[in-house]
């Protein structure tokens, strides 16, 4: 009788479910949990997202499972409708917009054009995507996959999940994964490529302060660009305008509550739900498949590509202004705020030790933002009918 119970106890449990794959992805997950802990690799997203790996890879849990037959579905499954009714970016986007000065964009408009160059990490990712077939026969992507991935060129997790979830939400959790990885290997990555397209003497440019910037006009800002962007591409608009309207609240000066709310309380909260459920759409069917590779090898062409954009846009701008401009600001195009731009500051200051350009690059940098944010929509246009 004994026997009898613990071996139904056994058939119950998870361990009767547990396949290899499981465990495989059970290593994966507790792999990222060492990276975010002991690393501090984007641990505030890369956390939850690797905990949320682990729990939907633990047979017979069920905390992903669809509300089926009269019975209740699993608590991360709702959680997760936020992810896929595109709720939580734009959210996470109002809490970055509510931190964010975009002083030095507006003081130095000509780094959008900074901001643009290092986008083109993102459609070289995509049109490798869509060519990998012919180079990889069993690796074959379709046009929403292939925007999804390159969207991780623009460095930006949050437009990275909007877009993949609603072109190709079976690819969420490996693209995810991989979006953030990359966020937390900006100062390892960007590095060797700043230096190899530079010049001692370009990196030594040493650039003149920045001009101050009126309240008025850093209050008319995220309008004038949320009615531009809304009107000329409207898919675009749940991120930029979320983005712009938490930095209309920070600009105001009228509505700290607000500020505060959005860019502490509500935005840990949304990360926590977000990571957790990205993280969860990460099973072991759709996890360990050939093109979980492919994501992981073009996302990092992609970031590569898009660093060696802003740089080289930025060498033709130090030579038509004479000499005025760092290169190494472009690298922060890509968007990872602020870290991209404390790299910049970083390997400026080992070539001249008096550089100070971490606020001529915040101007790339939040020019990255926006810019990943209209590429988003820009591929969702196409792709999302």
């Amino acid at each position: 009788m004994l026997l009898e119970t613990m071996r139904d106890l056994l058939a119950e449990s998870g361990f009767a479910g547990l396949t290899f794959k499981h465990v495989i992805m059970i290593v994966i997950s507790l792999g990222l949990m060492y990276l975010a802990i002991k690393k501090e690799y984007e641990p505030l997203l890369l956390l939850p997202i690797s905990f949320g790996m682990l729990l939907t890879n633990l047979p017979a849990a069920g905390l992903m499972a669809e509300p089926a037959n009269g019975e209740v579905g699993g608590i991360l499954y709702y959680l997760y409708q936020g992810v896929k009714l595109g709720i939580f970016p734009p959210l996470i986007f109002l809490g970055v917009g509510a931190m964010t000065d975009f002083g030095p964009l507006i003081a130095n408009p000509r780094s959008i054009l900074l901001g643009a160059a290092a986008q083109l990490g993102i459609f070289f990712a995509f049109l490798g995507a869509l060519g990998l077939k012919y180079i990889v026969p069993f690796i074959n992507f379709t046009g929403a996959e292939a925007a999804s991935i390159g969207i991780i060129g623009g460095a930006d997790g949050p437009t990275a999940i909007y877009l993949t979830s609603r072109l190709a939400p079976h690819l969420l959790g490996p693209i995810a994964v991989a979006a953030y990885s990359y966020m937390a290997l900006v100062p390892i990555i960007q590095p060797p490529i700043m230096r190899a397209l530079t010049t001692k003497e370009e990196r030594m440019v040493k650039m003149e302060q920045l001009r101050p910037v009126s309240k008025t006009e850093k209050i008319l800002f995220p309008i004038i660009v949320t009615i531009l962007v809304s009107l000329i591409l409207p898919s675009a608009a749940p991120l930029v305008g979320m983005l712009m309207l938490g930095n209309l609240f920070r600009e105001s000066g009228v509505v700290g509550k607000l500020v505060d709310t959005a860019s502490n309380a509500l935005m840990y909260i949304i990360t926590i739900f977000l990571g957790t459920t990205v993280g969860a759409t990460a099973s072991a069917e759709n996890f360990l498949d050939p093109k979980t590779l492919g994501i992981i090898v073009l996302g990092l062409l992609a970031f590569s590509v898009g660093t060696a954009g802003g740089v080289l846009f930025g060498k033709i701008m130090y030579r038509t202004s004479g000499g005025k401009v760092n290169p190494l600001i472009g690298s922060a195009g890509v968007s990872a705020v602020p870290m991209a731009a404390r790299v910049s500051q970083k390997v400026g200051k080992e070539e001249n030790p008096t550089n100070f350009l971490l606020m001529h690059a915040m101007g790339p940098n939040v020019a990255g933002v926006i810019g990943s944010a209209v590429a988003a929509g820009v591929l969702l246009s196409i792709f999302g009918a």
